[in-house]
């Protein structure tokens, strides 16, 4: 009988092979970490071999808990992480190491990119802002400085499609990587005035077929059923992305439902749900993601703060620091577990943060490398507690920042995330939003998502609809109803927020180039 759907998620450290069953629960997890390897030019890169045997073994691993895995088997699905370059030459093999999404070498490119007049246009197709992170400036980089490199590829992968490829032996990758790097999100496909603009008409012939993973699938191949100890011939299915895996696994998509889907963690997630190309807003800034959403005529639309929890972390570690000179020791969880009530008994937007506490500045809604945190309204009345809240605070100001930038705020919004848990966070966030929540309680969303991407290709339910009810709709808490009186102060507390915002970076960019030249930089 077969009754299994296999999701991989190849994250950049860790690596999970997540066994469902075909109702949606989770049987079994078996999980690989991964590395990768800082150069001194900025450059992050990651062993593309390594990366599928690690895939590879992690299906073994769940075959170790589940007996009669590969018979039971319905079909595997596979997503990882978003951006890089993985390049692969004529015969299948690596063109040296992948560069991952943390690789930092094309950002004086991007940083030309953006300044030109050009960039607009761009941006008005593909629906996502430049960043150093994507292949696009990056083969550009490769063109410029390793043209040796790029002479020995045949095509240009990301992660997830590289997997694939393993798996399958087919060249091809998704709509959602395929179209915000380089296409137009309208016409879900390539665009050759975007491959133009990146200056890289001439290796066109890297990009793969772009394949709908809803509707097409590939086969296990012979090496890959020895590979990983399942059968030939059983059915692969490339999914999206990793972040649009796991909203669809966390809930961003109920028909009928205005929603938005955050994932609360070291940075901050924040998308919305588009119905069609019609709907999608684009922001005067240039920045976020449009990416096609595994439901036929549907998008996610996705800004990123780059610290999210990231700030929290950074508050606790600095009273770990006083405590410690005192002899006390005590860890972030101690702190955690008494986070909540401190911010309970704290007077709400008492204080107001700027959560830009990320040592590369921001990207959204806005980009400036230089932006930096800060505390404002600061007077001897304010103890760690306010601090604490107004950490809490700045993080939902900053999600409200970037809903407001993909259109109007969303009527629900999906949580995921480790900092989800927090009972004030869901509460400060909800009325900053003046929204719903709703806590998803999967663990693994984005291995979901994936899986029921494969469910819904391969025949198990006849469309997402009838998929997300029965594997998302039990796993969502209760809604979380805004407070009326706290959103009300929020309403006016957001807008002292932006203004702030928008006149700090002249600030931010003195203090740069003041830390600059004390530090002789």
């Amino acid at each position: 009988m077969k009754d299994v759907l296999i999701g991989i998620d190849a994250g950049t450290s860790v690596i999970k092979a997540i066994a469902f069953s075909t109702g949606g629960e989770q049987l079994a997890v078996y999980a690989c970490t991964n590395s990768y390897e800082n150069l001194r030019d900025g450059g992050v890169e990651q062993d593309i071999g390594r990366t599928w045997r690690d895939a590879a073994k992690s299906i073994c691993g769940l075959a170790e808990q589940l007996p009669g895995l590969a018979e039971r088997t319905v079909g595997v699905a596979v997503t990882g992480q978003g951006d890089g370059t993985w390049l692969i030459d004529a015969v299948g093999e690596p063109v040296g190491p992948a560069w991952v999404w943390l690789d930092a070498r094309a950002a004086e490119i991007v940083h030309e990119m953006r300044a030109s007049p050009d960039d607009r246009a761009r941006f008005e197709i593909t629906g996502t802002g430049l960043a150093a992170c994507q292949q696009g400036p990056q083969l550009q980089w490769m063109k410029r400085h390793q043209p040796e490199v790029l002479a020995k590829a045949a095509t240009a992968f990301h992660c997830k499609d590289w997997l694939y490829y393993k798996f399958c032996g087919d060249r091809v990758t998704d709509p959602s990587e395929g179209t915000f790097t380089y296409g137009d999100f309208r016409k879900r496909n390539y665009s050759d005035d975007v491959v133009a603009s990146l200056g890289l008409i001439d290796h066109i012939h890297l990009l793969p077929e772009i394949i709908e993973g809803t509707s097409q699938h590939g086969s296990l191949t012979a090496e890959a059923a020895g590979d990983t100890g399942l059968l030939e011939g059983t059915p692969v299915v490339l999914g999206y992305v990793d972040v649009i895996c796991a909203a669809l696994g966390a809930g961003l998509y109920e028909p009928g439902v205005d929603l938005g889907c955050t994932i609360v963690g070291s940075t901050g997630m924040h998308m919305r749900f588009v119905k069609s190309a019609n709907e999608v807003v684009l922001n005067p800034h240039s920045t976020g993601y449009t990416m096609p959403f595994p439901v036929p005529g549907s998008y996610a639309q996705m800004q990123s703060n780059l610290a999210g929890t990231l700030n929290i972390d950074w508050l606790l570690d600095v009273a770990l620091g006083v405590l410690s000179s005192e002899g006390v020791e005590r860890s972030r969880a101690d702190l955690l577990s008494k986070a909540d009530d401190l911010v309970a008994a704290a007077q709400p937007a008492n204080l107001l943060y700027q959560p830009y506490i990320s040592e590369a500045g921001e990207r959204g809604p806005f980009t400036d490398a230089t932006a930096s945190a800060a505390f404002l309204g600061l007077s001897t009345r304010h103890g760690y507690g306010d601090f604490l809240r107004a950490t809490y605070e700045g993080l939902s100001f900053a999600a409200r920042d970037c809903y407001g930038a993909m259109g109007p705020l969303p009527n629900e919004v999906r949580l995921t995330g480790g900092a989800a848990r927090s009972r004030q966070i869901r509460h400060i966030l909800s009325a900053a939003l003046n929204s719903g929540v709703r806590t998803s309680g999967r663990e693994e969303a984005g291995a979901a998502g994936v899986a029921m991407m494969a469910a819904v290709c391969l025949g198990v339910y006849p469309d997402m609809a009838a998929c997300a009810a029965k594997w998302v709709s039990p796993y969502l808490g209760e809604v979380e109803d805004p407070d009326p009186d706290l959103a009300e102060i929020y309403q006016a507390t957001f807008a002292v927020y932006e203004e702030a915002r928008r006149n700090l970076p002249p600030l931010w960019r003195s203090l740069t180039q003041r830390n600059g030249a004390d530090h002789g930089q």
